[in-house]
């Protein structure tokens, strides 16, 4: 499975890098929503895009309605990654057509890795 890991802070985006990696995704990296955009429409073979709320210059929710624009021959699984934990962020990102969501704060990345797994059986 190709996972597409799309943060602004580098050593979180190494890190979830690493750890999937581990777990035998294949990872790619997106250091922006624009970044990620280009990515997808270059690689159709995105199975996840897990991404931040909080990004300079796009934010999650306008990530996940482009996502939603784009003619992709298959979508990806959308599973934000954020220490924005209030219910109208996540409820906003669901509508926005995240099939996930996942607190940083509040889980270690072995545990957002058997998450995500979770999330896309």
């Amino acid at each position: 499975m190709k996972i597409l890991l799309v943060d602004d802070d580098a050593f979180l985006r190494d890190m979830y890098a690493t750890k999937f990696g581990e777990e035998g995704y294949l990872v790619v990296v997106a250091k922006s929503g624009d970044q990620a955009l280009a990515t997808l429409k270059e690689e159709a073979d995105v199975d996840i895009v897990m991404l931040d709320m909080i990004m300079p210059g796009m934010t999650g929710i306008e990530m996940l309605k482009a996502i939603n624009d784009l003619d992709l021959t298959k979508k990806p699984n959308c599973i934000v990654l954020s220490n924005q934990s209030e219910s109208k962020d996540i409820d906003e990102a669901m509508k926005a057509g995240a099939v996930g969501y996942i607190v940083k704060a509040e889980m270690i990345p072995s545990d957002v890795v058997r998450e995500v797994k979770k999330l896309i059986k």
